[in-house]
């Protein structure tokens, strides 16, 4: 008998308990919101979120959260003067799951999404020093920028492939939306 592969929706959350986040629960919610910051999670095909994930949106690599801070201030401000649109770097510094398997699917669903965003060129992490972060990122397909005093980061390949950019250059011709 075939499995049928879950469906998951990628939704962005006006709030979270954020005593439930593994990886930095030290960071408040109004932190978590400010300055353009995003949380998303997926929902599973029973409405349940089976992950979380948060962003900053930056234009460099940060090594600290406090280095995170300042930039995804700046960029926030820099936006208000380019029709809100913030840096070109989604800067995931939390991921956690909440039903097995989640992570993963969690990942799957912010590359997709980023890929499409016409802005954000690069998704990078800003990963805890630890050999299980280390390890995640590396399964699932990142590859290591840099290691920091005590944290990590690590970065998803967001560029389109040859044929993604044929398509689109065909559609462009053929007027094909």
């Amino acid at each position: 008998m075939l499995k049928k592969k879950p469906k998951f929706e990628l939704v962005e959350l006006p709030f979270i308990n954020v005593s439930e986040d593994p990886v930095r629960p030290e960071l408040s919610l109004e932190f978590r919101q400010a300055y353009g910051r995003k949380i998303y999670g997926i929902k599973d095909e029973e409405g349940d979120i089976a992950a979380v994930m948060c962003f900053a949106f930056t234009h460099g690599i940060p090594k600290s959260v406090e280095e995170m801070d300042t930039m995804s201030k700046d960029a926030a401000m820099q936006a208000v003067h380019r029709a809100g649109v913030q840096g070109s770097i989604a800067i995931a510094y939390t991921v956690w799951a909440k039903k097995k398997g989640g992570g993963k699917h969690m990942v799957n669903e912010v590359y997709k999404m980023i890929k499409g965003s016409h802005h954000i060129d690069r998704l990078i992490t800003l990963s805890p020093l630890t050999d299980m972060a280390r390890k995640f990122h590396l399964k699932n397909g990142a590859k290591e920028v840099q290691v920091n005093l005590t944290t990590q980061n690590f970065e998803y390949e967001v560029e389109l492939t040859e044929w993604e950019k044929f398509r689109d250059k065909a559609k462009k011709v053929l007027r094909i939306a």
